[in-house]
C-alpha cells in the first residue's frame, strides 16, 4: 500500500489524497460537478519553455476574445512528460454550450487552429477525459485552489463486477479519515475517455512540505484502523483493484487560462512574466558604453 512519494493509498491510491486544509476556509469552494482534462504527451526535449511558448498562443487567443471558460494547465513531475489542461463545468449541457459558442466565433477558431498547428509540434500524443465529481466519495473536498501549487493525482481501474467492493473500501476510509481533520480529496468517475471503472483522486496542496507531513498521518491512519481493519483494506483492494497509480503534477501558471478572481487571489503566481520572454532578455547583449 505504499504509493510512490510513500503514501498509504486508498486502493494503494486514495491516501494519495492526503492534505492539509487551506488556512482560508472562507475561500474555498466545491470541486467543479464536470471536470474536462485534454492529457498532452510533450516529445523528448520539447516540454518546459519550449511548450510554455506554443501554449501561450492558446492564452492569447482567448484573452484576447474575452472568454469565460477557464482552464488550469498542470506538468508532470513523475511519470511520462505531459501536461493536463483541467476545464470545469456544472453540466454536460454547460460544456456543450462551450463548444458550440467557439465554433461560431471564427475569428478565435482560426487562432485556436494556428496554435494547434505550433502545439502539435512538440507532441508525441494526445488524448482526453471527461469526468463527473462523486461527492459521496470525497472528503472535505472544498478548498481555496488558486492558493494551491500541486495536484497529487491517483488513476485507479475497478475490476469489472467489483463495484460492491471499491465502495465499500471507500466507506472505511472515510470513516477513518473523518476523525484526521487535516485530510481532503476529492474523486472523480470517468464516463467519457476511459476505461469502464475508472476513478481519478484529486489531492490539491499547497506546498510539497504537504508530502512529508503525509507520513505520520498515515501511521495515525493504521493505528485508528487497527491490525484486523487492516487486513480488511487489503483484502478488499486484492478483489477490486485492477491497476492504480499516483503522480505528482505542479500548477503552471504560464499555460494557464484563469479567471480575474484566481489572478487577484495571488497576482505574483499567477500573472508571471513569460518565462521564455525572462530568457531571451538575460540572452540581450550589454550596451556599448
Amino acid at each position: 500500500m505504499k504509493r510512490l512519494t510513500g503514501y498509504l493509498l486508498m486502493s494503494s491510491l486514495l491516501l494519495g489524497g492526503l492534505g492539509t486544509i487551506a488556512a482560508q476556509e472562507a475561500a474555498a469552494q466545491p470541486p467543479p460537478k464536470v471536470l474536462s482534462i485534454i492529457r498532452e504527451y510533450t516529445k523528448p526535449g520539447k516540454s518546459g519553455m519550449t511548450h510554455e511558448k506554443t501554449e501561450s498562443a492558446f492564452v492569447q487567443a482567448l484573452r484576447g476574445a474575452k472568454w469565460p471558460t477557464h482552464y488550469l494547465a498542470v506538468d508532470s513531475l513523475s511519470g511520462r512528460p505531459r501536461s493536463l489542461f483541467l476545464t470545469a463545468f456544472e453540466s454536460f449541457d454547460a460544456l456543450e454550450k462551450d463548444m458550440r459558442n467557439v465554433e461560431k466565433n471564427a475569428a478565435l477558431m482560426s487562432a485556436l487552429d494556428r496554435a494547434g498547428v505550433n502545439d502539435g509540434d512538440l507532441l508525441s500524443d494526445t488524448d482526453s477525459a471527461d469526468l463527473v465529481f462523486r461527492d459521496d466519495m470525497s472528503l472535505r473536498a472544498g478548498v481555496d485552489i488558486p492558493h494551491m501549487r500541486y495536484f497529487e493525482i491517483s488513476l485507479i481501474h475497478i475490476r469489472p463486477g467489483h463495484d460492491k467492493d471499491w465502495e465499500a473500501l471507500v466507506k472505511m476510509y472515510m470513516k477513518a479519515f473523518e476523525k484526521i481533520t487535516d485530510v481532503h480529496w476529492a474523486t472523480y468517475q470517468a464516463v467519457y475517455g476511459q476505461a469502464d471503472g475508472t476513478y481519478v483522486i484529486f489531492n490539491p496542496m499547497k506546498s510539497a512540505s504537504e508530502i512529508d507531513r503525509g507520513f505520520a498521518v498515515g501511521k495515525q491512519f493504521e493505528s485508528n484502523m487497527g491490525e484486523e481493519g487492516m487486513k480488511k483494506l487489503h483484502e478488499l483492494e486484492a478483489s477490486a483493484n485492477e491497476s492504480s497509480q499516483t503522480n505528482l503534477f505542479a500548477f503552471n501558471p504560464r499555460m494557464s487560462y484563469v479567471s480575474d478572481e484566481w489572478i487577484k487571489a495571488d497576482p505574483d503566481f499567477w500573472k508571471p512574466k513569460p518565462a521564455h520572454a525572462a530568457a531571451a532578455k538575460k540572452e540581450e547583449p550589454e550596451p556599448k558604453k
